[in-house]
């Protein structure tokens, strides 16, 4: 569906652009665009191998396990479907350690790898599970205390303050994820009650 919203957005932006003598604008924003969106990739590449070699660091020195240590006791409880030795439990701790790092970039494939273990514990089912869901809830409101891809932007863009973006950061999406967490648990106890599995 979200295809054809951006195909359409396109097309109609197009029409409005020849039918009002525009179309130079719009050759001249997309080379524009084009090249900023590489310029600013290139830049993010430098931040992004940084803090993957501090989260190396910081995992051969026992820092993640710690973290990880840490944190099971809460993913456990999150997602008591799940068995306390199971690879999803893995793969979410980590999920959540790289979100809260802002390397939502390496973050995205160990979702997806969570993603998969969860489905194959639900028997592959194409219906999603209560653990699913929770995940899902808890990747989107994206809980993080260093925005370092937001604070490699600003950089880039030459802000006189790039880390000032940490403090509202940590405040918004601990709001996030504690309204996610309520959420889904309101919406499951909810189902609950009408006698849905």
């Amino acid at each position: 569906m979200i295809n054809y919203i951006w195909i359409a957005m396109t097309v109609i932006g197009l029409v409005f652009a020849a039918a009002n003598g525009k179309m130079k604008d719009v050759n001249e924003a997309i080379f524009h665009s084009a090249n900023e969106a590489v310029t600013l990739c290139i830049g993010l590449i430098s931040i992004l191998v940084f803090w993957l070699g501090i989260m190396r660091i910081a995992q051969e020195a026992g820092l993640l396990a710690k973290l990880s240590t840490l944190f099971k006791p809460l993913i456990i409880k999150l997602f008591p479907e799940v068995p306390d030795d199971h690879p999803a439990i893995g793969y979410i701790l980590s999920n959540i350690i790289a979100n809260m790092f802002g390397l939502g970039n390496a973050a995205t494939p160990l979702g997806i790898k969570a993603m998969e273990q969860l489905k194959a514990l639900n028997g592959g089912k194409s219906s999603v599970s209560r653990s699913m869901v929770t995940f899902l809830a808890l990747n989107t409101s994206g809980f993080t205390l260093i925005p370092t891809t937001v604070i490699a932007i600003r950089m880039k863009y030459n802000s006189s303050s790039p880390t000032e973006i940490v403090g509202p950061t940590l405040i918004a999406t601990v709001c996030a994820t504690v309204a996610a967490i309520m959420i889904d648990r309101f919406f499951y106890k909810r189902r609950i009650r009408k006698g849905v599995k």
